[in-house]
């Protein structure tokens, strides 16, 4: 945050009133000495809205403390805001002190930590055999460990922590009060003697005695699952570079090609894997620790099972971000002279590659508790390593794509989870409700927003009943009463039934806002603006704002409502959603559309092609959708790739994947432009979908699918941006998450003078329909002319 310079502290002292990240971070210590350096006296403590300091002292002391406040930052905090006054008379200070946190109701702009990787500090004594939490897997300071995980309510203190019923030892008390020790006022402190303790089980429940990191090594190196509880919930763990025990994980947790991530130990172990770039280092070695998506080197199966990433050039890499990861590669390098010595081995290349995948079954929640643990893995682990330390908050890895000219964030989730995201202004509390797919949810409070983790897709029983869960602790937690109430238009999502509900319930106004629109407007909450923009959205399906179902839609959007400008031409979906299922549908619906029915049965033997051909002919179940995503399946089915999805997106994956591989020349400019059209505004492929009907080799196709699609889309904007004099396009979708897609459109909109904007804090897909939802609202209610409006949005 930048603070005027010189701010001049009044006579008497001051007062400072700060939010943003400012809890769970170390701030109070780092004020503590701060002023201790400076000699000033007064107080700091915790409040509902964040942190008060109440400072006293020389004029020029004041100055360099308020200079100093924004520029010495710990790693993990951010100052939002920071309100001055001056000190009551009367009060006087002798020395400085951290207070007992007071409560305010109602707890305002309050920002949560997230949970952040062991620092080095940490590990370090973490593998000094002379510090007394050598070895231990909870080790922790003021600058890492758990945060949002472990909280139960605010503000952050550890009586509000699931570490509350772990007494502090005396070591571990005199660090926790002592302001020079890094553990000052640590919350999850705790040590060997008197914090959470590790153990392993079997299938059968018995608990094995001795070490458990060491069991836990042995039954990976047999080529066993292990179920492993890290700070947001379970992993399952395998060798990685066994292909028996991948092909077991795969078979047991039924996901038969969904890519696996794997961790290694440090940058120099993934060398040989993966193409590190820039940026993926950077990712990877951040406090987040997200798994990062690099590509894969062509001898990568040499050292690690082909089954990772099966037919795609990405592999998702990650790196140890708990004490417990550290100490599965520590003991992997034990021999029989003990453990090694010092800290080089840390930076050295290691053997050891783990598969770490989310531990649940596909499409359920994901697990956090041992006892739910125990009972939905058995049949999928072999062991159990478990710990007391309760995670009251789970969330699954964040994911992020680090190739290309951006990095682009896929899922947010342990380590991001639940920053707030700044607003352009303050508006009434909104829950919003998100989608279907990929569901989070949203609360905005003042000028800010938290979106939640991943839910899941609703058409899982137990995620519905999460969602549920979820908003209701939100608001607890965070002590937000919403005003307004927001959700997708389509009324039969669980989301948007529970948003009615809770309208109904709370008597609150009820927003439904189109697919589309929402996914713009999360793009305009993230720029912090208002101000009217081209939109793109390019996904699977959203119910548009005329009842139809779109997936590639332009649109206006500002704050006074939006304006359809154009969409692709509607494809058939033969079967309705099986034919998002199974893109040998698509591919089919697309040869009745050129007059090819004879080839239907020689391309698709074996298959129900009849049936599909007069389900068509008879406009029978075969809904039109303009939906980019079916055009991405129906391309990947006419090359072959791809004829039935066994996981969301395989079918576009795979056709990414295999345009990268082509290294043959492009299609000329003139050839370009004969494979597609535009027409009253809707972007005609059929063309081009015709020439990959005839194509050959697939690689090639795929590549100059991405081109013409490119060129295609490109024209298409440049077009209704000069009709409606706009020089800014949000490109919004889950489409977008295809890097040569959102690479090659941002080049090309740049070199005619537009300027795209993309998603940032949240992913482009339906994970950000929340935030987009909440903002529709906000801008609404603010109305054309910047006034509060109850109008409802207009086309």
């Amino acid at each position: 945050m930048a603070l005027s310079p010189r701010l001049q502290p009044p006579p008497g002292g001051i007062r400072l009133t700060l939010t943003g990240q400012v809890q769970g971070v170390g701030f109070r210590p780092f004020v503590y000495r701060l002023a201790h350096e400076l000699a000033l006296s007064g107080q700091v403590c915790n409040t509902g809205q964040g942190v008060s300091i109440e400072l006293q002292g020389e004029r020029t002391r004041l100055e360099t403390f308020l200079e100093r406040l924004p520029r010495e930052l710990p790693p993990l905090a951010q100052i939002d805001t920071l309100q001055r006054e001056a000190l009551p008379a009367g009060r006087h200070y002798r020395g400085f002190a951290i207070v007992a946190s007071r409560q305010q109701a109602p707890q305002r702009q309050l920002g949560v930590a997230a949970d952040a990787a062991l620092c080095s500090a940490c590990l370090g004594e973490l593998f000094d055999p002379g510090n007394r939490r050598w070895r231990y897997p909870f080790i922790n300071c003021t600058h890492c460990g758990p945060r949002y995980s472990l909280l139960q309510a605010l503000p952050y203190d550890r009586g509000n922590t699931s570490l509350a019923g772990f007494r502090q030892c005396d070591a571990c008390q005199q660090e926790y009060d002592d302001p020079a020790a890094r553990r000052f006022h640590a919350q999850p402190n705790a040590c060997p003697r008197c914090g959470p303790q590790l153990w392993c089980e079997t299938a059968d429940g018995a608990r094995l005695s001795g070490d458990a990191i060491a069991h836990a090594l042995q039954a990976l190196r047999r080529g066993e699952i292990v179920a492993l509880r890290g700070v947001g919930g379970f992993h399952l763990a395998c060798d990685a570079s066994n292909p028996a025990a991948v092909a077991r994980l795969r078979q047991r947790k039924q996901r038969p090609a969904k890519p696996l991530a794997l961790m290694a130990l440090n940058l120099a172990s993934l060398e040989p894997l993966v193409e590190l770039t820039a940026a993926g280092r950077e990712l990877l070695s951040t406090p987040a620790a997200p798994i990062v998506l690099q590509r894969k080197r062509p001898d990568s199966e040499r050292r690690v099972a082909a089954a990772l990433a099966p037919g795609l050039d990405l592999l998702g890499v990650m790196l140890p971000h708990t004490p417990l990861h550290w100490l599965l590669f520590h003991e992997a390098l034990r021999s029989g002279a003990g453990y090694p010595q010092g800290l080089a081995w840390l930076r050295q290349a290691h053997p050891l590659y783990l598969v770490m995948t989310s531990a649940n079954r596909s499409g359920a929640p994901l697990i956090a508790a041992n006892d739910d643990a125990r009972q939905q893995l058995r049949g999928i682990a072999d062991l159990w390593l478990l710990h007391d330390r309760e995670i009251v908050n789970p969330s699954d890895d964040s994911v992020i794509s680090a190739i290309g000219e951006a990095p682009a964030l896929i899922r947010r989730g342990r380590g991001l989870v639940p920053r707030a995201v700044p607003l352009a202004y303050a508006g009434p509390a909104v829950l919003a409700l998100g989608g279907y797919l990929k569901n989070t949810f949203c609360l905005t409070q003042g000028d800010r927003a938290f979106v939640s983790e991943p839910v899941g897709d609703l058409d899982c029983a137990e995620n519905c009943r999460l969602l549920e869960q979820r908003v209701a602790r939100y608001c607890e937690l965070l002590q937000i009463t919403p005003e307004h109430i927001a959700c997708d238009l389509h009324a039969d999502f669980h989301s948007s039934r529970f948003a009615a509900e809770l309208a109904q319930r709370w008597q609150l106004p009820l927003h439904r806002v189109p697919h589309h629109q929402a996914h713009i407007a999360a793009l305009m909450a993230e720029q912090r603006s208002d101000a009217g923009l081209l939109g793109l959205a390019l996904d699977g399906v959203g119910l548009g704002w005329d009842g139809e179902l779109r997936g590639g839609e332009l649109l206006r959007v500002e704050r006074g409502g939006f304006t359809p400008l154009g969409e692709l031409a509607p494809l058939p979906l033969p079967g309705g959603d099986a034919a998002a299922r199974e893109p040998w549908r698509l591919a089919v619906a697309v040869l009745y559309g050129l007059g090819r029915e004879e080839c239907i049965a020689q391309r698709f033997a074996g298959r129900p092609g009849a049936t599909l051909l007069r389900m068509l002919q008879q406009g029978v179940n075969c809904p039109p959708s303009s939906s980019a995503g079916r055009l991405f399946d129906a391309a990947a089915a006419l090359l072959g790739l791809c004829e039935e999805q066994r996981y969301e997106a395989q079918a576009p994956m795979l056709l990414e994947a295999c345009a990268r591989a082509y290294g043959g020349a492009p299609l000329p400019g003139a050839a370009v432009q004969r494979l597609f059209r535009i027409e009253a505004g809707r972007l005609e492929l059929m063309p081009l979908l015709a020439y990959l009907a005839d194509e050959t080799d697939a690689r090639r196709g795929a590549a100059r699918f991405h081109q013409v699609l490119i060129q295609a889309l490109t024209q298409w904007i440049v077009l209704q941006a000069h009709q409606q004099a706009l020089t800014r396009v949000a490109l919004g979708g889950g489409c977008l998450l295809n890097q040569l897609l959102r690479d090659g459109l941002c080049r090309q909109l740049r070199r005619v003078g537009l300027e795209p904007l993309l998603a940032r804090q949240l992913p482009a897909n339906d994970a950000g329909l929340s935030l987009g939802q909440a903002w529709s609202v906000l801008m609404k209610l603010r109305g054309p002319g910047g006034r509060s409006s109850d109008q409802p949005w207009g086309i």
